[in-house]
């Protein structure tokens, strides 16, 4: 940003490569040969207003906007890519705006998962098939982020993300609210007849005040977090307020960075190393991230051509404790606090023994001398490793005869006491069944059950929807029961909480174990020992899998076929198998005749 971006390049790492000249710019292919097909971009050009000097020589800079009228995170990205524009102008370059799918987590059905790699795959192609040189990522809701960073690595320009920030704090009745953790929460006190409709309507009025993404360390605040410390923002970026005027200044000053990224030719492929995808993991776990960083890293990070895995995760996790204390693992805060506490170049500076700070980033500089300086201006926000919320990472990776190839749960926002359980299990094939039975104040259920909910998974769901937090039974909640252990293939809100184990690996919904749970038989989780165990003999599982039937697809035409067809397990990121790195040859550039 303005205040904080090195200005003097001269020693930037970046130019130790050779720079572009104009003729090598890639737009130069469309507009710069004496022959006809050339003659027609130009006049097309003519034909919209620009001049030939407009575009000679400049690099021209894709701007792939994901503003739509019904995306509440973005509603300000129609007038921020204004300043991207300025930037972009200031700088030299010539801005060209190209709409992208705006996946609305909040509208978007059955979910976003759904459709995180057709956004990938939108992106990768805009930036390959028009006459740019390099392009301004604007996203931030849940799976923009992700989807538009997948697409970009593997188009392969130099490209920045600008991230759409959180909004502000909510508020109700002189309470804070935080968006996401507190709907869940008063739901719970309306189901158990302890909120009345006037107090639930004003919830809903003051939950979320502004635009921008959810200002809790959901989903969202987690994958913009992410960008920020794999090095493809502007230092400080994912931290600040979207209706925070330093958010117009970033977003010219990523416009006017960019323009020089296309001249010293700084290519994804520069930044998005090992190194930083594993700076990203031990930021998220400082930070307490959601658990759908775990799909969406992995994902990415196997488009750079980087080997990341659960394995990676779990190293973490016993490694880096989690020091923001931010809801929902905090109690109190939320990322309008973190930015004034010094967000997350100061958060890094407090866990620089776990970074790699020799990473490059869109700077030109390396991680070390962006955060060089960085300080704390609120030690209960931005905690010491010595005084951590969570002494371990926010998420933990656990494995058994349950789950073999893995599951998630989040322990620094679960009660204490149901990191080591046993309980009986309590089955629901679908999710219009649980939530039937859960608001039965007959049910029979107890605290100690664990409540499954299988056919949630990214085949199931379809698209691995966010059902992972399965609501309490209403019985439990008029008792004052507020948390229990949940198991499902399904993935949950970053915004959420709980004792939920979720991305349980293979799903139910292609024969996976979990598919195989019968009422009644007794589960074991071992958080410490990160363990998940179905304690059923070998031989009636057997039995059980014999007489086991698959469903029937979801899809008969359409994306949800190709999806279907293509879609890969949690533990692999969901990406589609055809659109990772090492499916085959590179994709060239395309043929101009």
């Amino acid at each position: 940003m303005s205040d904080s971006q090195p200005q003097n390049l001269a020693q930037n790492p970046a130019q130790q490569h050779p720079r572009k000249t104009p003729e090598q710019l890639r737009s130069a292919r469309w507009f710069g040969p004496d022959d006809l097909r050339s003659f027609g971009h130009r006049s097309r050009f003519r034909q919209m207003g620009y001049a030939p000097e407009e575009w000679q020589g400049r690099p021209l800079i894709a701007i792939v906007n994901t503003w739509s009228d019904i995306n509440p995170c973005h509603a300000h990205f129609k007038h921020r890519v204004e300043d991207v524009r300025r930037g972009i102008l200031m700088a030299g370059g010539l801005p060209i705006e190209l709409p992208a799918i705006s996946v609305s987590e909040n509208f978007v059905k059955p979910t976003t998962m759904l459709y995180r790699n057709m956004l990938a795959m939108e992106t990768e192609e805009l930036l390959r098939s028009h006459p740019v040189d390099g392009a301004i990522l604007m996203g931030g809701c849940d799976k923009s982020t992700p989807g538009l960073l997948m697409g970009a690595t593997s188009a392969g320009l130099p490209f920045i993300y600008v991230p759409a920030g959180p909004m502000l704090r909510g508020n109700w009745q002189g309470k804070i609210l935080g968006s996401g953790s507190d709907g869940w929460k008063y739901w719970d006190e309306r189901r158990a007849g302890n909120l009345s409709e006037t107090d639930w309507n004003a919830i809903e009025a003051g939950i979320a005040r502004s635009y921008g993404t959810c200002m809790t360390m959901g989903t969202a605040a987690t994958m913009m977090a992410i960008a920020e410390s794999i090095g493809v923002t502007l230092p400080g970026a994912s931290s600040i307020p979207a209706a925070d005027s330093s958010h117009i200044r970033m977003c010219s000053d990523a416009g006017r960075r960019v323009v020089e990224m296309v001249w010293e030719d700084l290519t994804p492929n520069r930044i998005q190393s090992q190194a930083a995808f594993k700076n990203a993991i031990a930021v998220a776990m400082a930070m307490g991230c959601s658990t759908n960083a775990i799909i969406h890293l992995i994902a990415m990070a196997r488009r750079a051509g980087c080997a990341i895995g659960l394995e990676d995760f779990e190293t973490a996790s016993r490694q880096v404790p989690v020091i923001a204390n931010i809801r929902p693992s905090g109690e109190q805060y939320l990322m309008e606090d973190f930015f004034y506490a010094g967000g997350l170049p100061a958060l890094m500076q407090n866990i620089t023994g776990h970074l790699d700070l020799s990473a490059l980033t869109v700077t030109g500089r390396t991680l070390g001398e962006n955060i060089a300086g960085a300080r704390v201006f609120n030690d209960d926000v931005i905690r010491s490793t010595d005084n951590p919320l969570y002494r371990e990472g926010a998420l933990a990776v656990l494995k058994g005869n349950l789950a073999p190839d893995g599951c998630v749960i989040k322990p620094s926002a679960c009660a204490p006491k149901f990191l080591k359980h046993r309980g009986p299990a309590l089955v629901f094939d679908n999710y219009p069944a649980m939530k039937q039975a859960v608001d039965d104040e007959n049910l029979d259920v107890t605290e100690d059950h664990v409540l499954i909910l299988r056919n949630a998974g990214p085949l199931g769901g379809p698209g691995m929807p966010e059902w992972g937090m399965l609501p309490i039974p209403k019985k439990l909640l008029k008792q004052g029961v507020r948390d229990m252990v949940r198991l499902s293939d399904a993935r949950m809100s970053g915004t959420s909480y709980g004792a939920c184990i979720l991305h349980v690996a293979p799903e139910s919904y292609i024969g996976g174990p979990l598919a195989l749970v019968q009422n009644g038989d007794m589960i074991e989780l071992d958080v410490d020992g990160r363990s998940i165990h179905l304690d059923v003999p070998d031989d009636e599982l057997a039995r059980r899998r014999a007489a086991w039937t698959a469903p029937q697809p979801r899809y008969e035409r359409g994306y949800g076929w190709m999806f279907s067809r293509h879609i890969k397990q949690a533990d692999q990121g969901c990406d589609f198998d055809f659109l990772e790195t090492g499916f085959g040859a590179p994709v060239p550039e395309p043929d101009i005749f």
